[in-house]
């Protein structure tokens, strides 16, 4: 048993289930504005659950798919299983797991959530595949999370509304664009072993400018989205908000220097997600 928790810990460790406050944040903006406040404790519980079992299935999926390219990178190498510290038959254990436990609280939400999960798990396991044939594999990581507030909407109404696929536009383009910086650091791993990625078929400063469009174009789909939701003054200040927290992320690195790219990628990522939130809550809040 001692051997079993240890090694749970590790994987919770290796997928970094942390960073589940990408895209958990979002989903809670988007149950919050489909309950017009808070919803029930059991949907909003099942919701989180839902959330990060769906997140940790494809993170520990990425890391069994990929094993073989992580030990020949100098940068991913350290990671559990090219370090002989998870065997990957463990790994596909905790996957298959996680994906249970996603499919369960489907379930518990209600019926369309159980039928549309098994859509979103072949799109959140699938797009580890995506680099090994495409250079837009950004989009797919970035669709990965964008589903998480239309998942989240139907979660509470039980039916899918237009206009929460504008937030998943926008945290789709989003994280395509935080995933194109990202890859940036592997640009010449990736030509030497022939994955594709923006930054490995186009170039740095190509890439740097395709995220900031793509971030640009997010802040355009979050105004868009403001005004379906009648957002009053603390909404609109979320959305400047993110705009200035991009802008930030963007001028701490260059294509000539990513040196700082973990803070861009991780810290201001997660603060992104959980400024909107807050906003977006005091938004609904100040209505009442």
């Amino acid at each position: 048993m001692a051997g079993i928790l240890r090694k749970i810990g590790t994987t919770l460790e290796m997928i970094k289930w942390e960073h589940s406050i990408f895209a958990l944040p979002f989903a809670l903006t988007a149950m919050f504005l489909a309950a017009d406040g808070l919803p029930g404790w059991w949907t909003a519980a099942w919701v989180v659950v839902a959330m990060v079992a769906a997140r940790s299935a494809a993170m520990a999926f990425n890391r069994w798919a990929d094993a073989d390219l992580d030990a020949g990178n100098p940068r991913t190498r350290n990671r559990a299983i090219p370090r002989g510290l998870l065997s990957r038959q463990f790994v596909l254990g905790f996957v298959v797991v996680s994906a249970a436990v996603f499919l369960a609280a489907a379930a518990e939400l209600n019926r369309l959530a159980l039928e549309l999960a098994p859509i979103a798990l072949v799109v959140l396991l699938g797009y580890s595949y995506l680099k090994r044939v495409t250079r837009w594999s950004h989009l797919g990581l970035g669709l990965a999370l964008g589903l998480a507030p239309a998942a989240a909407w139907v979660a509470v109404r039980g039916r899918l509304d237009p206009r929460i696929l504008v937030l998943t536009a926008a945290v789709t383009l989003w994280a395509a664009g935080f995933d194109v910086l990202y890859s940036c650091q592997d640009c010449e791993h990736d030509r030497a072993v022939g994955l594709h990625s923006l930054p490995q078929a186009s170039g740095l400063t190509v890439a740097f400018w395709t995220a900031r469009a793509m971030h640009l174009a997010m802040l355009g789909l979050l105004v868009w989205f403001g005004f379906l939701f009648d957002f009053r003054i603390a909404g609109w200040l979320g959305v400047a908000a993110v705009g200035l927290l991009l802008a930030y992320e963007h001028s701490i690195v260059t294509p000539r220097d990513l040196r700082r790219m973990n803070a861009a990628f991780f810290t201001m990522n997660g603060v992104i997600a959980m400024v909107f939130l807050a906003f977006v809550a005091a938004d609904l809040w100040m209505r009442r």
